[in-house]
């Protein structure tokens, strides 16, 4: 018996083997941190061997923890981090160079020269992107012109291109799969989403060779198998997508309207609708929130660069707080007669602003100002953009559910941080009952695939909730507290 799905969530802080067992239940979960590298003010990056490496060692240590063989792992699931880029040499397998980390904003200039000459529209219009370095295609391009050797090895059909699924699919097929999903695809400003293809108009606008760019294939599919040695035998691939559609299949949203919000590094809203991509009027994404059979399932996505990460800058910036979870308790003993804002834009903004000029940014400091009134207000900056994102989605979808949000992620099991989310946005929040939806959404696709677990209305039907939080404070405070923000981010703003 094949009793198990083996979930690979590779983050962008951090790397998570999860095995769910047949009845979609965390059986083990293995984390391992990995090193964030910042060669200059604006510059992220990962050592891949260093992601390799941690993957390999969490699913070794999942299985280990449950003596569980190869043999008893069905399928094998993919998420990841997106828009980050690798490129490899196609026969020693060798990285090129570091990752360049979706935050990474050293493309900035190549972006604005683009926009200056008017070719904004032609990628809104294939990719429902904007010309933002938090993109793939800008970063392959500094990779191509900035590595010695690279371009030229590239046109000579030697380079491969992968997001970090496509990545981890190399190495874990001993480099027989050059593959990727449709949502992955959908973020590199190279893929027209109506279409569904690479555009050779794109290629040629980023000056990236065709010859790069992996094979693209629905979330559940046939990725191939996992080299023998890595685990004791071959384990079928069969699932892959991008963190934050992996999380809305693992939040069942799959009705147009529905709505979630997953909040990790970044916090990421995704709003369902369905078969037709809606092009934003307020600077929203349009993406593919999955595909299955061929057909591709649409969404609108707002994007926030900085959620969690302002945590960490708390923790390992700062040093106010030793462990993240000492946050909420914190934020809790904060002066409610200061009134201070965190602009975290230290990566700029995203939607719906896009100020990749943007910097960081505190407001109302005083002489009482402490490390309780700062917690609070980094807390506080993710309920204020979150607010922010779902005023966007409702102007371009009046149709969107605003009754419930669905929330998952690691800050979502701060009640102090959700009870404010309630609060700032004056509706129900339910957190799910499994909060690592990433994992589950890309374990359900595996599973799906192979038949070890159930078609789609039977899964949605099995979602469910461990808390709803209630918004509980006066029009009056919620409409003083979201006026202080808008100030801040009015004062933040470069563009």
């Amino acid at each position: 018996m094949r009793n198990y799905v083996l979930a690979i969530d590779q983050g962008t802080t951090s790397s998570r083997a999860i095995l769910f067992d047949q009845n979609l239940q965390i059986a083990a979960t293995a984390q391992q941190e990995f090193k964030q590298i910042f060669p200059r003010s604006g510059w992220v990056e990962h050592d891949p061997e260093e992601i390799w490496d941690s993957v390999l060692s969490t699913c070794r240590e999942v299985m280990k923890s449950q003596n569980v063989q190869a043999k008893q792992i069905n399928s094998i699931g993919i998420t990841n981090q997106r828009e980050t880029v690798v490129l490899w040499d196609k026969q020693s397998g060798k990285c090129l160079h570091n990752a360049l980390v979706w935050q990474d904003r050293r493309t900035g200039d190549l972006c604005a020269k683009l926009k200056a000459q008017g070719h904004e529209k032609l990628v809104s219009r294939k990719t429902g992107l904007l010309l933002d370095p938090y993109f793939s295609a800008t970063k392959i391009a500094w990779l191509l012109d900035h590595v010695t050797g690279a371009r030229q090895a590239a046109e000579e059909g030697r380079v491969a291109f992968g997001t970090i699924d496509s990545f981890l699919l190399w190495r874990l097929s001993g480099g027989r799969e050059h593959a990727t999903d449709a949502t992955n695809a959908s973020r590199t400003l190279l893929y027209d989403i109506c279409k569904g293809g690479w555009s050779d108009e794109l290629c040629e606008l980023f000056n990236t060779p065709a010859s790069l760019l992996p094979q693209v294939k629905d979330c559940a599919a046939d990725f191939g198998v996992c080299e023998p040695e890595l685990f004791g035998a071959e384990i079928p691939i069969n699932g892959i997508a991008g963190d934050q559609q992996a999380a809305t299949i693992g939040q069942a949203c799959f009705a147009p309207g529905m709505v979630k919000s997953t909040y990790g590094t970044g916090c990421f809203a995704m709003l369902n609708t369905g078969g037709t991509p809606v092009h934003s009027n307020n600077r929203l994404l349009t993406t593919i929130a999955y595909q299955l059979g061929g057909t591709p399932t649409y969404a609108l996505e707002g994007s926030i660069f900085i959620a969690g990460a302002a945590v960490q800058w708390l923790r390992d910036g700062l040093g106010v707080i030793e462990k993240a979870d000492e946050t909420g308790e914190l934020a809790a003993k904060a002066d409610p007669h200061q009134s201070v804002y965190l602009v975290p834009a230290f990566v700029g903004l995203g939607a719906p602003h896009w100020d990749a000029d943007a910097r960081g940014a505190i407001y109302g400091l005083t002489r009482n100002t402490g490390p309780a009134e700062l917690a609070r207000a980094a807390l506080e900056s993710v309920c204020y953009q979150t607010k922010d994102l779902l005023d966007a989605m409702q102007a371009d979808w009046p149709d969107m559910d605003q009754t419930i949000l669905r929330v998952d992620g690691g800050m979502a099991a701060s009640y102090w941080t959700m009870q404010t989310l309630a609060d700032i946005l004056d509706m129900p929040v339910d957190r799910a009952s499994i909060t690592e939806t990433t994992a589950l959404g890309v374990a359900y696709l595996a599973g799906m695939y192979t038949g070890f677990y159930p078609p789609i209305d039977e899964f949605k039907q099995s979602w469910s909730f461990d808390r709803r939080f209630e918004p509980s404070i006066e029009a009056g405070e919620r409409i003083q507290k979201i006026s202080g923000w808008n100030n801040a981010i009015k004062r933040t703003l470069t563009n």
